[in-house]
């Protein structure tokens, strides 16, 4: 039976590709990218030629089914993405979730990691992690995304694109307070850079210096012990901070409530009584 290879690709440096992704790249009948420029050229360099499929946030539902249905017919298919590990904050997790659905055996041929790499080189502690993954551009959810990772012990991983850095890092500022960040670009290309700072430093840096090229933010997490007996008085101040900084009023209690016991209402209508 014909299946669907996951296959990671590199994420900048060419020579990283590995002999198993290669070995399968020319053994499928055909691959489905991210965007199949970026793929051609990758697969120009390894000197293999395969009818390329489209598969993006924008086509995934019915690509679905297109591939699926060539792989139940006895294709075999790679899927890629533009760099890495497909399915990571990618589309490709759609397919490999409907493949399974449909009976596909899929079968992953391991690549570099963008998040995994930053985070092995940041300094910041690996025992533990949280991969956050690109931000919202809905600055509700945004806020809200911020605010729940506020209270993780763990380090945080995000990913973020150049023209938004700066408003990032001054959103995480104002979320998280100032923790230790390593801000890491263009991993294994020629201008590898990688940053470690505070975050109120990275605020500051890129006030003068202009952001170039994909980030992977390592951002330290909380670390700071909580208390054994929050009173209510305190969660409601907590809420208060999340409301301040744009999130709705009962989405800040909501908030809260999971994180000190109280219940979302007593924090809601105490903080509207104190706005009174």
């Amino acid at each position: 039976m014909a299946k669907l290879y996951v296959v990671g690709t590199p994420i900048g440096n060419l020579g990283d590709i590995t002999y198993r992704a290669v070995e399968t790249l020319r053994s499928v009948d055909f691959v489905c990218a991210e965007d199949t420029r970026v793929t051609a050229k990758l697969l120009n360099y390894l000197e293999i030629k395969k009818p390329l499929v489209s598969h993006h946030e924008h086509n995934k539902k019915p690509s679905c089914d297109v591939i699926t249905a060539r792989i139940l017919n006895g294709e075999n298919c790679a899927i890629v993405t533009d760099a890495g590990m497909p399915c990571i904050s990618d589309p490709g997790e759609d397919l490999v979730r409907y493949c399974a659905k449909h009976g596909v055996e899929v079968v992953v041929v391991p690549g570099p990691s963008a998040a995994i790499s930053a985070l092995a080189i940041s300094g910041l502690s690996t025992a533990k992690f949280s991969f956050q993954g690109f931000l919202s551009v809905s600055k509700r959810s945004r806020y809200e995304q911020l605010g729940q990772a506020a209270s993780i012990p763990d380090t945080l991983i995000f990913y973020e694109a150049p023209h938004k850095l700066c408003d990032t890092l001054s959103d995480m500022l104002k979320y998280f307070g100032d923790r230790k960040i390593s801000l890491c670009r263009e991993i294994t290309k020629l201008h590898e850079e990688v940053l470690r700072m505070t975050i109120s430093e990275a605020v500051e840096y890129y006030k003068t210096v202009s952001p170039r090229g994909e980030y992977v933010l390592i951002v330290e997490g909380n670390t700071q012990q909580a208390d054994e007996a929050v009173t209510l008085e305190a969660a409601v101040l907590q809420a208060k901070e999340l409301s301040d900084k744009g999130m709705r009023k009962s989405d800040a209690a909501k908030q809260v409530a999971k994180l000190t016991g109280f219940s979302k209402g007593d924090i809601y209508s105490a903080l509207i009584a104190s706005e009174e």
